[in-house]
């Protein structure tokens, strides 16, 4: 097959994130195993407007980030006078493209989850306004179409806004098992925690922050690794100024494949305080390092983390609760080492040769059953 790929942002983007991460690590495979994959997505300043990536998949980037979803009709046009396109794909991100009102080919959709009200946290009124609203019209524009998503959670989402289950397909994110040690490895001398990934508003590593102050009271030794970057960083480095924990916060900035699996694997454990997520792919590389997890019991994170088994939860916003686990994994050596275990028994499970491997075949069922249209 020749499948079309339309996406906000492509790995290379500086912008780009784990629905980035989760497309080029699905549709590489797909195009080892035989196939052609077409990448349609923004472009940014300094990349190449065409490029055969070093994983196979081949991106036209077009328009800026910001006026992309308004050009992807007519560079699609561009597109199929180009190939001959047997499937799309509508990677949804925030906002949709509104693929079933002019794609004319059969058209799979994924998405990881619905922003919802979480948008209003990360951007101004205006502009969430414009992502919610947009997203409460997905159930009419979308409403006959097959959706692949990441989570149990995701897919409670969909059915809360109409969807059928018979429409929706659970395919997990999954781990390079190439990639990855799947091992506790040698840990800091010191209790190290660390949060990692991007540095947005929403995913509120400001809670983190807050909760580590208890910490350092108590460990002084302790240290708060943020490996990441994102626009809440100046806001954050004023925050940790401000509760009096600067000289305990390490900031590494954006890091190396090899540098973010050796901090992961020397962490004592890794926390995730987002209000929302499809799944947590950090989670799992976290995990697959040796290193338990303590996450906020929101959807996508409460599927990603296995509860007293490669990590624990907790109530979301509750600093004092997040500060309470962190001592209990930090001074508790018998329950991290067993955490540690379980977070390598439970990595194990999730590949991404097999989320691929379902993809492939819910692609090949959508071109067979949706009739094409020229």
């Amino acid at each position: 097959m020749t499948i079309l790929v339309i996406n906000w942002q492509d790995k290379t983007n500086p912008l780009a994130g784990g629905a980035e991460t989760h497309l080029h690590e699905i549709f590489s495979r797909i195009v080892r195993w035989g196939h052609h994959v077409i990448l349609l997505c923004c472009h940014y300043p300094g990349a190449a407007r065409e490029e055969l990536l070093d994983d196979g998949i081949y991106v036209i980037r077009r328009g800026t980030r910001a006026l992309f979803n308004f050009i992807v009709p007519i560079e699609y046009r561009r597109v199929r006078k180009r190939f001959r396109i047997d499937l799309v794909i509508d990677d949804i991100n925030k906002i949709p493209f509104w693929t079933p009102l002019y794609v004319r080919e059969p058209l799979l959709c994924i998405s990881h989850h619905f922003f919802g009200e979480s948008i209003f946290r990360e951007v101004d009124p205006l502009r969430g306004a414009y992502v919610y609203l947009s997203e409460r019209l997905v159930p009419l524009v979308y409403r006959r179409q097959h959706f692949a998503v990441v989570s149990e959670s995701t897919r409670a989402e969909f059915i809360e806004h109409g969807f059928s289950s018979d429409q929706l397909t659970v395919i997990p994110n999954g781990i390079d098992h190439t990639a990855f040690p799947f091992a506790i490895g040698e840990k800091a001398p010191f209790p190290m925690v660390t949060y990692f990934g991007r540095i947005k508003r929403y995913k509120c590593p400001d809670h983190l922050l807050k909760a580590f102050v208890p910490v350092v009271n108590q460990l002084p030794d302790a240290r708060l690794y943020f490996v990441g970057e994102g626009d809440y960083l100046p806001a954050l480095k004023h925050l940790a100024q401000k509760l009096g924990i600067a000289s305990h916060v390490v900031w590494t900035g954006r890091v190396s494949e090899r540098e973010k699996i050796s901090l992961l694997s020397q962490s004592w454990c890794v926390v995730n305080t987002s209000m929302k997520e499809g799944w947590g792919i950090t989670v799992i590389e976290s995990n697959a390092c040796g290193t338990p997890v303590i996450a906020a019991n929101v959807p996508g994170l409460r599927d990603a983390v296995s509860e007293g088994h490669s990590g624990l939860l907790y109530r979301f916003g509750d600093i004092e609760e997040l500060s309470q686990k962190l001592l209990e994994l930090l001074t508790n050596t018998t329950e991290r080492h067993a955490l540690s275990l379980g977070a390598v028994e439970w990595a194990q499970q999730f590949s991404w040769d097999r989320s691929a491997q379902q993809m492939l075949e819910l692609c090949g069922q959508v071109s067979t059953f949706c009739p094409r249209s020229r």
